[in-house]
């Protein structure tokens, strides 16, 4: 009698920063259950004492649809594969290539082949870690490897974070060959913040050669930086005290911290600040009528002229009470 073989499995596993402590029990489930494990050569470095006595597949820095395809070709005969990224296989890893990947091959969710992503810490929470707490407030990811990204398009989106004042941290910073990259960001941000400006580069989070340096947006280019570097660069309210750097989630502009967390006056718990939306749009109209044209609001506010008209043209509603659950810090 014919058998069928049973189609096998795909699963995206995100390593974390290198240090199996760091590991989710998930992964580390993962490529216990896997029959081969696919991945780039130092990833497979950083698991080695957990794939012995399986199927590996090694494979360079570039070879990421190799990876991909590598994975499919095991699923389909019938094998569970890992196939490992650093950090978070999502951010910057195999998530994206291995769905390209499928959908080229005709793959649908419903396929017999099955995809579980399995999500890892990314550098920028192992870095941060490391450093204190910089992404307490609003942050953002770019990559400066043009390999596969036109530079006009990384340098408009590292122009506008940088101008938007978003804590950045910068993947890919500089390799071997790509040493400007990494100059022309910081171009880009002294355009838009001070020199002054706290940096962190931390190099091998959580791994043998870990580094960390403190600088600021002057002079992080006179540091270490290297492929395995992840650069944080702090927003205006960005500060470094004994050896930690720490953005400010905004409770000084409701609470006052010195007086035992007392609200301040004119602020109320759990609602908006008085410069939050609502107390924006009323000062907004309120500057309106007395004369100020929508462009000098613009300008003022550093937004665009448009969005300024159609806020002004919209009534302002009036906010319902919230229950107590449904409360804000």
């Amino acid at each position: 009698m014919r058998t069928t073989q049973a189609a096998g499995k795909i699963m995206l596993v995100g390593i974390g920063p290198g240090s199996v402590g760091h590991m989710t029990q998930r992964a580390r489930e993962a490529i216990a259950e896997a029959d081969v494990v696919v991945g780039y050569v130092t990833y497979i470095k950083l698991v080695a004492d957990l794939i012995e006595g399986k199927e590996v597949v090694r494979k360079g820095m570039t070879e990421e649809l190799d990876r991909a395809v590598s994975a499919l070709e095991a699923a389909r005969a019938g094998k569970k594969v890992a196939l490992i990224s650093s950090g978070d296989a999502g951010v910057y890893g195999m998530a994206g290539p291995t769905y390209e990947v499928l959908f080229q091959a005709g793959w649908t969710p419903e396929d017999a082949v099955q995809v579980e992503i399995v999500p890892g810490a990314s550098a920028l929470n192992a870095c941060a870690a490391l450093v204190g707490a910089p992404l307490t407030h609003d942050f953002c990811a770019i990559s400066l490897s043009d390999l596969l990204t036109p530079w006009p398009v990384i340098a408009r989106r590292l122009d506008a974070v940088a101008m938007a004042d978003f804590v950045v941290a910068l993947y890919n910073p500089k390799s071997g060959r790509r040493t400007r990259q990494i100059v022309e960001a910081q171009r880009l941000f002294l355009r838009h913040r001070r020199a002054d400006t706290p940096v962190a580069i931390v190099k091998s989070a959580y791994r043998r050669r870990q580094h960390i340096e403190f600088r600021t947006l002057e002079t992080m280019c006179e540091a270490d930086i290297g492929m395995l570097s992840t650069v944080l660069i702090g927003n205006s309210h960005t500060f470094v005290r004994d050896g930690l750097m720490v953005t400010p989630r905004g409770y000084a502009n409701k609470y006052d911290i010195e007086q035992g967390g007392e609200t301040r006056e004119g602020e109320r718990p759990g609602r908006s600040l008085s410069t939050g939306l609502n107390g924006w749009l009323e000062n907004l109209l309120d500057d309106h009528a007395g004369g100020e044209s929508i462009e000098q609001l613009a300008a003022r506010h550093r937004l665009p002229a448009d969005y300024i008209a159609a806020t002004l043209a919209e009534p302002i509603e009036a906010q319902p009470e919230a229950a107590a659950e449904d409360t804000e810090t």
